[in-house]
């Protein structure tokens, strides 16, 4: 059998779990469940970092020893994982692994001396032993060079960190280093020999410019003085193991690599089975999976990882990361109290471009929920189960329609057989795999709901209703609703790894006794749903939220919430930290900052280029525009070339295409503009275009507008049309000809 071994960051145990953690479970849930569904046995690992300085401090501020705190913060993450259906009971994780197991400091020991027994592709010792002077900043746990310093006042003063604000503390003292700037060139020959090692491709050429640049050693021990809540270096317990070393280790032990304890337990076979893993990380911990950790495995001769993929960063609707500092933050309680568990994986993995950053609040969630969710899915598996109860007794009917009846079904828009919709159904299953195997989970989504669409659309059109009421009408009554009940059925099956417990509602409504756990949604056949089949007790999937009432009661949590904070209190105990970053270790993993030069999660927000263009205010009726000065009529207002030079306009591609929730006329659009990261865009077509025909055209953008929000979606770009015939029909400006993205339009 296949194997399949997926990681999340084992995530820093200093404070409470946050979206960043959830973001990151969901999708390695996401795609174990999709792996066992395609006939894989597969692991999926997840966990907490438990050493290190920060743990300490984090322990001391509540009174706790360093495993009580530990212990607590576990407590928690594990609480968490369960509401949201990512622990073993419901399905989820396999391996909750904590690095301050007695098995890990056994394999961690063994990889140690196994690193420190060999030598570098350059024929140097792996680990040495020197001084080290330099600035270093406790919260982000690592020395800083002088450009990452803001400069002190005077020589009395320490400089601060550029991060924290903090004046940083000067350390000399005797460590071991791991000789990194030895592994340039076997890393650079890893990422040009095997492509597909780090996705996405963005993140690729990111790592292979970074070790271009030159590789520094790295510092891999503290004085135990220093920080004695770690693994004791072998051999030389005056120090201890540097928590990134410790960390990064744990994908292999957790499989039994190094400890005997362990394989007792798991099974001897374990790592043979399992290893090499697909390592699923935040972009924030990007230099040390993706450089540190191969270097590392090639120095203790273990094989490399499948592949390391990195994800993007959740922001707040100004572009701002998620912070409890500034307010903005989305606290994981307050979605567990309002929102169904599968609406806010739905959510998590239907929102953000994956490798992408993307904006999230409280309303965007919940209008998810109302129209993809209540409106959309929920609204056709009731229609279709409920007709089926009221006209066919609770059977599922024929989908045949006799020859001599085929002339009525004609005439009302019903075709003779169902090979439209079934060759339609295999397109977006194919196109569904392929999204999931890409980490395109949105597109995957949308095609999903594309088909949605269609099949609400055709029972609106053949209006069951009306044909209930005519008995020549009965069969094709009957073909109307087992083909929508069918699509149903495939859509379960593609759905459950992404929100398994509404996937299993729907399949339990529908009648089917077989486990939807196991189909793999590849083979999927039209005509699986046994006519005679007794559907089950029809009842809502996904209730419609009450978005006044809901959004009135999180402002007011979100009031109450910022009262304490200028209080002076802690706003959800001393635990408390940052969506997204760790109250004082940023990043979602302790490696965060541990390679010199690599990115914190605070730097990661900086990074976001500024937001430039506009929206049509046409777009929303009643949407303000600055006023223009009246002309004479008939009189022709011009502009001086200069005036025309300050309009950029560039060539853009839609990467996704989707309507704007309770906006008829709005499409919502990411558009690929030659830049780092595409734009989001919103335009006034709705009436005209469909969205998923969109993907991939080519457009002319207006590039350096200010930007401008509707709908709670900001706009960052004009998307340009000609308005055509009396009613302004917009058609969009494109080209016949092949022309790269972000080329210029003069």
């Amino acid at each position: 059998m296949k194997s399949f071994y997926v990681t999340t960051p084992i995530y820093y145990a200093n404070s409470l779990p946050h979206m960043g953690h959830l973001y990151t479970t969901v999708v390695a849930d996401c795609l174990t469940r999709y792996k066992r569904q395609r006939g894989y046995e597969t692991c999926f690992l997840t966990g907490t970092d438990e050493h290190g300085l920060n743990i300490a401090r984090a322990a001391a501020r509540n009174t706790r020893t360093p495993k009580e705190q530990v212990d607590y913060i576990v407590g928690e993450m594990k609480e968490m994982f369960a509401a949201f259906g990512l622990d073993p009971e419901h399905g989820g994780y396999d391996i909750f692994m904590r690095t301050s197991e007695p098995f890990h400091y056994e394999g961690a020991s063994a990889f140690w001396r196994r690193v420190a027994g060999g030598q570098t592709p350059k024929g140097r010792d792996n680990i040495y032993k020197d001084f080290y002077e330099g600035w270093f900043c406790a919260p982000c746990g690592t020395f800083k060079t002088d450009e990452e310093l803001a400069p002190a006042a005077d020589d009395r003063e320490a400089p601060k960190c550029l991060i924290h604000e903090t004046p940083v503390d000067r350390v000399s003292e005797e460590g071991y280093f791991f000789r990194l700037s030895d592994y340039d060139e076997a890393l650079l020959d890893l990422y040009e020999s095997r492509p597909d090692f780090i996705r996405p491709e963005a993140r690729r050429n990111e790592i292979i410019s970074f070790v271009r640049g030159g590789l520094q050693d790295t510092s891999i021990s503290r004085l135990r003085s220093s920080v004695g809540w770690a693994i004791p270096v072998p051999d030389d317990s005056s120090h201890t193991v540097y928590i990134w070393f410790d960390a990064l280790i744990n994908y292999v032990t957790a499989l039994g690599w190094g400890s005997e304890a362990r394989r007792a337990v798991v099974g001897p076979e374990m790592f043979e089975k399992f290893w090499p893993g697909l390592h699923l990380i935040g972009k924030d911990i990007l230099r040390q999976h993706a450089a540190l950790w191969p270097a590392m495995l090639m120095a203790a001769g273990v094989e490399l990882p499948r592949a390391v993929v990195a994800h993007g960063m959740w922001l707040d609707q100004t572009g701002r990361k998620g912070s409890k500092t500034l307010g903005n933050a989305l606290e994981l309680s307050t979605l567990r109290r309002y929102y169904q568990p599968d609406a806010v994986r739905y959510f998590l993995l239907r929102e953000m471009a994956f490798g992408q950053d993307c904006k999230v609040d409280y309303e965007v969630i919940l209008e998810r929920a109302n129209s993809d969710l209540a409106s959309g899915l929920g609204n056709l598996v009731s229609r279709t189960l409920t007709m089926i109860k009221r006209y066919c007794d609770g059977v599922v009917p024929s989908p045949e329609i006799s020859e001599g009846r085929r002339l009525q079904a004609k005439r009302v828009g019903v075709g003779s057989d169902a090979q439209d919709l079934a060759s339609t159904l295999e397109l977006v299953r194919d196109q569904f795999v392929q999204g999931v195997e890409e980490f395109a989970f949105h597109r995957a989504l949308e095609t999903v709901w594309g088909m949605i669409a269609r099949v609400d659309k055709f029972i609106s059109d053949a209006k069951p209703w009306e044909l209930a009421k005519s008995e020549e009408q009965r069969e094709t009554l009957g073909a109307v609703l087992y083909r929508a009940a069918e699509t149903l059925r495939w859509m379960a099956v593609m759905l459950y790894s992404f929100m398994p417990e509404s996937a299993r509602a729907i399949w339990r409504q529908l009648g089917q006794a077989e486990g939807i756990e196991r189909l793999d949604p590849t083979q999927l056949q039209w005509g699986g749903l046994t006519q005679g089949t007794r559907i089950g007790e029809v009842s809502p999937i996904f209730p419609r939220i009450d978005k006044a009432k809901i959004m009135a009661e999180i402002e007011k949590e979100i009031a109450q919430r910022d009262e304490k904070a200028s209080a002076g209190a802690q706003p959800a105990g001393a635990d408390a930290a940052p969506s997204g970053t760790d109250a004082e270790h940023p990043g979602t993993h302790t490696t965060q900052a541990a390679v010199p030069g690599a990115e914190t999660a605070t730097e990661v927000e900086r990074e976001v280029p500024p937001v430039r263009g506009a929206t049509e205010a046409e777009a929303v009726p009643g949407a303000p525009s600055a006023p223009t000065p009246a002309q004479p009529e008939g009189v022709a207002t011009y502009i001086t070339i200069d005036d025309f030079a300050k309009v950029e306009m560039r060539v853009g591609e839609i990467l996704t295409a989707e309507r704007v929730p309770k906006a008829d006329r709005l499409l919502r659009f990411t558009v690929d503009v030659g830049e780092e990261q595409p734009r989001q865009i919103l335009a006034g077509i709705a009436q005209y275009y469909e969205p998923e025909k969109l993907i991939g055209r080519k457009i002319a953008v207006v590039s350096n507008l200010q930007p401008r929000k509707l709908r709670g979606f900001e706009s960052q770009g004009m998307v340009l049309a000609a308005s055509v015939g009396d009613e302004g029909r917009p058609v969009l400006a494109t080209f016949t000809e092949d022309v790269p993205n972000g080329a210029r339009l003069k």
